[in-house]
């Protein structure tokens, strides 16, 4: 039989065999199930101890690399989940000694949301290559390069592999237009080359990237570099398995793909039906699939803890509609989630029509954290708040700072009449910069060490602080026993699973019986099953308040009071009861689904009605502070 050639991939004979000889040009595979798979399916829920079980099996497999660390990890581990993140660096790095790990580093972003001072940056990586990090794919949200010089240079020093990566996004459904087209992406991957990368990842976070595209622009890239190629794409739009194939028929060298139980919807393409598929050609993975599938079973087990945080709307496992708004998933459930603590979960269409609007305003920058926030944020903000479109009448902090230049060059100009309006009375000056962000950002760590004084124990703990000054010094006082760890972050056991379940059965069939008055150990809650109401008696072990403690507001909204627009959690305040303020002035910084807002004195007089602290959380409606 005479097979076609498809690309580089050709035909070869078939062996089952789990021993079978070695392809003459193995494509390599990393997995991303210990962080994007969770982050992307249970919000960056998943747990260590959920992961030890079978990290020595996933150790035996043959991964390229695994990814173990970065993205959103750092910042969720604790702050919802009670874990230190270098403390599961470490651990992993014990049940899988053999395999490179690997790590989503935001640049000079590092994992957070900002652009940080080089001191912050140079000792994050420092502690990531000392903790165990093998491979940095360093992204930066706007494709500006300049800020991987600090990363770049650390991870140089300690002999770390450094991929360099750009992000795909488009304008138009598919590859092309003005903007976002071939010769865009073709000349960021030159520009790389120049940086002198070890390798470069083609990274789709809102698997937005079609077959014959990612095929044309990784032939397009094999012409002019043989630097290891890597793509990164989701399967939210379903055509992920699609690219993958026609990437590796292209010749790419390295794609991530997640485990069955980790992949799909908005997350990755599985790895099982890949290693099956090229069974028999010269791209054959060389992985044994009997291996895979006992992994999986495993970790079929642990899913069922992390089911409540599926937050999918929809019975289909891909959403077309991303070709259209091309949103990532994260910030879909971002938009979707501070829609809801508004009451405003009916304005999502005029958010998704307001959002292009917004993105060219900010110079049609890509759709990546944090940039996925700030635009996001924004929209909201318009939609909400403005009484006519382009008013911008509330802008977010991180919108003053891109508009300043703090994250780096955006692929197009920003709006002017947006930049003049959002630098107005700007701390650093009205007029904006074009030099490296880094370049300006005053050192942090020594500031941060005087500061974390009595609390932080090691260099780990003042980098944590430096990063997350309010949620880390809540994190290490937990971590240290000076405060109890509040019920939300315990987890939860498959005993709680268990019981959950048998609940709703009992509830769907009719055999739940209303409990009495509620007591001292016992609570009576209303629980809703299928729209049918029950009222049930439950022991009162563990709370529902929020992660970090919630004062009550006051009840009687007094005349001068300024009220919080949006739920978030008190970063702080700038002002105390008493003090005389001049209007303009800011008087507190609340975080709202992780951008800053800023609030500020609206006349002159005094500040009173002060009643939370930095750490609490508000909701809408809620006295922030008043004026006389």
């Amino acid at each position: 039989m005479i097979f076609d050639k498809h690309g580089v991939l050709q035909m070869t004979k078939m062996d089952y065999s789990a021993d079978r000889p070695k392809a003459e040009n193995p494509i390599k595979i990393q997995d991303l199930s210990f962080r994007d798979g969770h982050q992307s399916l249970f919000a960056t829920r998943g747990r260590t101890e959920d992961m030890i079980p079978f990290a020595e099996q996933m150790d035996e497999v043959g991964f390229h690399a695994i990814e173990t660390w970065g993205g959103a990890t750092f910042d969720t581990m604790h702050r919802y989940l009670g874990e230190d993140p270098w403390e599961r660096l470490r651990t992993l790095k014990k049940y899988m000694p053999k395999t490179p790990f690997f790590m989503l580093l935001r640049g000079q972003n590092v994992v957070g949301y900002r652009n940080y001072a080089d001191d912050v940056v140079d000792s994050f990586v420092q502690r990531a290559c000392d903790n165990g990090m093998d491979i940095f794919r360093c992204f930066d949200a706007l494709n500006d390069y300049r800020n991987f010089e600090t990363a770049a240079k650390v991870v140089k020093r300690n002999g770390k592999h450094f991929q360099g990566t750009i992000c795909y996004t488009l304008t138009e459904p598919r590859l092309g237009g003005e903007v976002y087209n071939i010769d865009y992406y073709v000349n960021k991957a030159k520009e790389l080359m120049e940086f002198g990368v070890d390798s470069i990842c083609i990274k789709d976070m809102a698997g937005l990237i079609a077959p014959y595209d990612i095929y044309n622009l990784v032939v397009e890239l094999k012409k002019i570099t043989d630097i290891p190629l890597n793509l990164h794409t989701h399967f939210t739009s379903g055509m992920g398995d699609l690219a993958i194939f026609k990437a590796i028929e292209a010749g790419v060298d390295i794609v991530d793909t997640c485990m069955s139980p980790y992949a799909y919807r908005t997350s990755h393409a599985a790895i099982e039906p890949l290693v099956i598929s090229l069974l028999g050609t010269n791209r054959d993975t060389g992985l044994d699939i009997k291996k895979l599938s006992a992994i999986s079973a495993q970790m079929e087990k642990v899913i069922p803890k992390y089911k409540h945080l599926d937050n999918s709307p929809k019975y289909a496992i891909i959403d077309t509609d991303v070709i259209l708004h091309q949103t990532p998933g994260g910030m879909l459930s971002n938009l979707v989630n501070q829609l809801k603590a508004m009451d405003s979960l009916h304005r999502l269409d005029d958010v998704f029509k307001m959002l292009p609007k917004v993105r060219k305003d900010l110079g049609q920058i890509p759709l990546v954290t944090p940039t996925s926030q700030i635009v996001g944020v924004q929209t909201v903000n318009n939609v909400l708040f403005d009484s006519y479109e382009g008013e911008y009448s509330r802008i977010t902090q991180e919108v003053k700072d891109l508009c300043y230049g703090l994250y780096g060059k955006t692929t197009l100009p920003i709006n002017p009449e947006l930049r003049k309006k959002a630098l107005k009375d700007y701390p650093r000056g009205e007029q904006h910069i074009e030099v490296r962000p880094g370049s300006v950002l005053e050192p942090e760590m020594e500031a941060v060490k005087e500061s974390a004084k009595g609390l932080a124990k090691d260099i780990d703990d003042e980098v944590l602080l430096a990063l997350y000054p309010v949620t880390g010094k809540k994190f290490l006082k937990i971590k240290y026993g000076l405060e109890e760890m509040p019920a939300d972050m315990k987890a939860k056991t498959l005993d709680d699973v268990k019981k959950e379940q048998e609940l709703i059965a009992k509830a769907l069939s009719g055999e739940l019986k209303s409990g009495g008055n509620s007591s001292d150990i016992m609570c009576d809650m209303e629980v809703l099953v299928d729209g049918e109401s029950f009222t049930v008696s439950i022991p009162k072990t563990k709370s529902t308040r929020s992660v970090w403690k919630k004062k009550e507001a006051k009840e009687v909204v007094v005349e001068g009071a300024i009220t919080a627009p949006i739920p978030g959690m008190v970063v702080e305040f700038k002002k105390k009861n008493g003090d005389h303020v001049k209007a303009g002035e800011i008087i507190v910084v609340l975080e709202a689904m992780k951008m800053m807002n800023n609030f500020e004195a609206n006349k002159d007089g005094i500040i009173s009605d002060i009643t939370f602290e930095s750490g609490d959380t508000v909701s809408k409606g809620d006295v922030l502070f008043s004026i006389t």
